[in-house]
């Protein structure tokens, strides 16, 4: 079973319509390291995080399972 992170990640990268490539470019990691994410392999670092959450135009507590928005 999937984890929370996991789970959000994959909805809100979904909902944002970007390729993984395109995130991983603007959150200056590799596109592994965003399939990674995807699969549930790693998770990222607080920076990262508030990254992710930016260019995904949800919050870090979506996306860490402490709201729902």
């Amino acid at each position: 079973m999937q984890d929370i992170f996991t789970m959000r990640f994959n909805e809100a990268l979904k909902n944002s319509g970007m390729k993984q490539t395109e995130l991983a470019r603007r959150v200056n990691v590799s596109k592994q390291t965003i399939s990674d994410y995807k699969s549930g392999k790693a998770l990222p670092s607080i920076q990262t995080l508030k990254l992710l959450a930016k260019n995904l135009d949800c919050s870090t507590d979506f996306l860490l399972g402490l709201s729902d928005i």
